[in-house]
């Protein structure tokens, strides 16, 4: 999911400009500030980075608006990664120059990893939002820590859920990616152990007709897209959808391009009836609750699991800044330590086997789908 780079239009303007957001410095002393990284322009997932971004501001004021850091004012310094390593690279340079006392955010994996391998060189604590890469950073560190699940927990629940529907013959249309081969590998490894098999097919060098041809002769049960919106994975949505030799196929998302309005937009009823993953429980707390019908009215539009990753991300750096001070030593020290009450769920870091920062075991995770009959409405198909 996190972790993708599509090809999705930005609200227009001059894509020459950089969408690098700071609010006024003025006084280093006059506020505690955040570096926040999100992709807001293409090749972005640039509605992904919207709802970020706005969860990541609707908490900043509500911290405010509660007398912010012992009475100082917390301020997001931003910066648009566009899904470009390298320039995620300087940001993070940049920011900790400007004096940032914590890194924040960002939804692409791969860019996700350049920062916090950057932010672990710098000794810049990074509370990564939407990332799922299990390989965030290249050794263990104490400077990152993250609240989305890795992709190798996530991806597993997925398979599960495949697996227990009766599609063991599963294809993958994948782009070239390190983050859609991590996807790949995962499903490989866990369904052919179950007894089921997964075969790749190129997304890039297949055209959707002759994707199909390969789907009917391999009488593949599932097609997982592991691609970006909207090429090819509109046109492939769509030439699966009217091929009868493939009516019974089920076509599935895990990524979780069907949970923003790009894609009913672009597919209308040929996008619903399609599993994604999305890190939701089954009901918000008290505080998500109030805090998705903000976002709601921020946003015009229902908030995605993005934008309450956002929200829990501040919420918990507050928590840390609260407690612990700003010193970034301090913040590093105390990922393990603190506990906050976020809109899905108590937020608690610990080191999870395998995974090289300090990890949120207890992310919420479900596969979802859009209701045929409804395809507004979201339905909760399997919890993990």
């Amino acid at each position: 999911m996190a972790g993708m780079v599509n090809q999705v239009r930005p609200p227009r303007r001059d894509d020459k400009q950089p969408y690098d957001r700071a609010l006024p410095l003025g006084d280093p002393g006059a506020s505690v500030r955040i570096g926040a990284l999100v992709p807001l322009t293409r090749p972005g997932w640039v509605q992904a980075g919207r709802h970020l971004l706005a969860g990541l501001e609707a908490a900043v004021r509500d911290v405010n608006d509660g007398g912010g850091i012992a009475g100082t004012p917390l301020e997001l310094v931003v910066r648009d990664t566009g899904a470009d390593p390298r320039r995620a690279e300087a940001a993070v340079e940049e920011l900790a120059r400007l004096g940032v006392t914590a890194l924040a955010g960002e939804y692409h994996s791969v860019v996700a990893r350049a920062a916090a391998t950057r932010a672990d060189a710098l000794c810049l604590p990074f509370l990564c939002s939407s990332a799922v890469l299990d390989a965030l950073t290249d050794q263990p560190t104490d400077w990152v820590a993250r609240l989305s699940p890795p992709q190798s927990r996530g991806w597993q629940v997925y398979a599960d859920f495949l697996l227990g529907a009766g599609r063991d013959r599963i294809a993958v249309a994948a782009e070239p990616s390190v983050y859609w081969a991590s996807g790949a590998r995962i499903l490989r490894e866990y369904v052919t152990q179950r007894g089921g098999s997964v075969v790749e097919l190129d997304a890039r060098a297949l055209a959707p007709a002759a994707l199909c041809d390969e789907l009917a002769d391999r009488r593949a049960t599932a097609l997982l897209l592991l691609t970006g919106l909207p090429d090819p994975a509109v046109p492939i949505v769509r030439s699966v959808r009217r091929d009868r030799r493939l009516a019974e196929l089920m076509i599935g998302a895990p990524a979780g391009q069907p949970e923003f309005a790009e894609w009913g937009t672009l597919l209308g009823g040929d996008g619903a009836g399609i599993p994604f993953l999305r890190y939701l429980p089954e009901r918000l707390t008290p505080l998500g609750a109030g805090v998705e019908a903000a976002l709601r009215e921020r946003l015009t539009e229902a908030p995605s699991f993005v934008a309450f990753e956002g929200y829990d991300t501040v919420t918990l750096l507050a928590e840390v800044l609260r407690s612990h001070g700003t010193d970034r030593s301090r913040i590093a020290a105390a990922w393990p330590r603190v506990a906050a009450d976020g809109t899905r769920g108590q937020i608690r870091f610990s080191r999870v086997p395998g995974i090289d920062v300090w990890q949120w075991a207890g992310a919420p995770i479900q596969v979802v789908d859009r209701d045929p009959a409804k395809p507004d409405r979201l339905r909760v198909l399997h919890t993990g």
